[in-house]
């Protein structure tokens, strides 16, 4: 179980990077950091984590390689969440039926799993890519993130 626990600490540090590749040769020059929505502060998640794990060149590209691939094997599982969280929302102001949303809830909760998964086994493969020294800064840098998650969830909650 901790070592489960480990796989997705590194998750929600590495997941980040699953959205943050632009093609190469593509930087975004158009517009300023601010104004670069989603995939800018995505980028810079993961030039951060980067600089902050010390990254090779190599291990930088084998991270590319890893979060791509799962970012391909995700986007059909993303596009179907997308159609079912539609019809669940027309279900419910349709008043289709509680067999009907019951159906369509446990389909999203499905396809929730296989989207965790696909995230999960990404980001293990880059925990594996990682050094002995970079595993102990990310498992820090985790719990890090856990503390200030904790304490702003007590803060709002």
């Amino acid at each position: 179980m901790k070592e489960l626990m480990k796989y997705a600490a590194v998750a929600a540090l590495a997941v980040g990077m699953t959205f943050a590749q632009a093609p190469a040769g593509n930087e975004p020059t158009q517009a300023p950091k601010a104004h670069q929505g989603r995939r800018g502060f995505m980028t810079r998640h993961l030039e951060r984590i980067a600089n902050t794990l010390n990254l090779t060149d190599s291990q930088k590209q084998q991270a590319r390689t890893i979060f791509q691939q799962a970012r391909e094997s995700s986007r059909p599982v993303r596009q179907e969440l997308k159609q079912n969280r539609e019809a669940l929302t027309a279900a419910a102001k349709t008043n289709k039926g509680d067999s009907e949303i019951q159906k369509l809830s446990a389909e999203q909760g499905r396809l929730l799993g296989h989207l965790v998964e696909i995230r999960t086994e990404a980001s293990a493969n880059f925990y594996q890519m990682l050094t002995p020294e970079q595993r102990v800064k990310a498992d820090q840098m985790h719990t890090q993130f856990r503390q200030r998650s904790h304490s702003s969830a007590r803060k709002n909650g």
